[in-house]
């Protein structure tokens, strides 16, 4: 069946089709790097071919994914690098699910779990994150959404677009309920190490047997032009077959990416690069929970990790003012809650470093909203 588009991609095509905004408050991931940032470590003998590597991936990348995942245990096998973990994702989805199959998703949740299952053939079954409880997600609410056909639960962990966490009494609540009817138990962690409420959960990889988690570099480390993430898992068959799979898509390594984010993935480097994602983050979450309570049409729960949050909007739907900001003179970007299914909210973010210009924004959506009519 064909693959369709998802909203969230959608508005994000015909937005950035027109005049590009000068502020973004929905901004999704760190400050980017620069290449010069990487190039003292970089070998400048280094061959672009791929010959001679294992289809697996960059062995030093994948040992370097498995520290920052708490994962050191596993063997490197577990691991396959992607194009992103969109594209790990994807390759899940595509080996693990056939037509009539049903898979277990979160609502709201990341949309390419949505698209792909329909795409598939296979049967949707969300489960709501309770807004009124912080977007809290009830592993007993998990629990009924299982049937005899039920293949797999897709979760992400924080939560896109919420910024809920799932902590470790949920999480092995979760693997047992996987381990107890032999489902697949995939979790995204793209946005994981930047925790605001406590320490990273533990990654589901290492719960059970039928535990995956994809992440990538692209979010926490600003990264995502490398196009690099992961998957891990313990079984060797799920490994094998997605390394298959993208043999007939992206084919094998991107090499100078994969170099790249060994780098980065480094103890030093990761430390680092963490230590300013938070500070930046953690500064312009705190002046955006100040500008939401101060707002009388928004309330929200304030993320407890990640750079995105849910804002609930009265008096006017979420899309209407997103479109209305990107026009002169707001020139402001900021997704609507639509993309999502939630057409009473909008997403917002605190990414991008001070080439975003969130502040700034934020006094522009101020001023519309002070002059729109509820």
């Amino acid at each position: 069946m064909k693959v369709t588009i998802h909203k969230l991609f959608d508005y994000l095509l015909e937005t950035t089709a027109a005049e590009p905004p000068e502020c973004f408050i929905g901004f999704s991931l760190a400050r980017s790097p620069r290449l010069k940032d990487f190039l003292a470590d970089l070998d400048p003998e280094l061959s672009l071919d791929w010959n001679g590597q294992s289809f697996l991936g960059l062995p030093a990348l994948r040992l370097r994914v498995l520290d920052q995942a708490n994962l050191s245990h596993l063997s490197p096998e577990t691991v396959l690098i992607t194009a992103g973990a969109a594209e790990a994702n994807y390759l899940l989805f595509r080996q693990l699910l056939t037509a009539g199959d049903e898979v277990i998703i979160e609502a709201p949740g990341w949309p390419q779990a949505a698209v792909m299952a329909k795409a598939i053939g296979a049967t949707l079954v969300e489960v709501p994150r309770d807004e009124a409880s912080g977007w809290h997600l009830d592993p007993s609410a998990v629990a009924k959404a299982i049937t005899p056909r039920t293949r797999m639960i897709f979760l992400t962990n924080p939560n896109n677009p919420t910024g809920r966490l799932i902590l470790e009494p949920d999480l092995r609540a979760l693997a047992a309920l996987a381990d107890r009817h032999g489902i697949w138990l995939v979790v995204d962690e793209v946005y994981a190490g930047l925790e605001w409420v406590g320490s990273r959960p533990p990654s589901i990889a290492g719960m059970t047997p039928f535990g995956i988690t994809t992440g990538s570099v692209s979010k926490a480390l600003g990264l995502q032009g490398l196009r690099t993430g992961w998957m891990i898992c313990q079984s060797p068959q799920v490994i094998r077959d997605a390394m298959i799979l993208r043999e007939n898509s992206s084919e094998i390594m991107n090499t100078l990416g994969e170099h790249i984010a060994e780098i980065a993935l480094r103890p030093d480097r990761l430390a680092a690069a963490l230590t300013l994602a938070r500070g930046e983050a953690q500064e312009a979450l705190a002046r955006l929970d100040q500008f939401v309570t101060a707002e009388q049409r928004l309330s929200w729960h304030r993320p407890e990790a990640g750079l995105i949050g849910l804002a609930r909007l009265e008096g006017i739907d979420g899309e209407s003012l997103s479109r209305a900001l990107l026009a002169p003179p707001w020139r402001t970007f900021l997704l609507p809650g639509s993309a999502y299914g939630l057409p009473n909210h909008i997403r917002l973010g605190v990414g991008g470093g001070p080439e975003a210009r969130t502040e700034e924004g934020l006094a522009r959506l101020s001023g519309y909203l002070a002059q729109a009519k509820p």
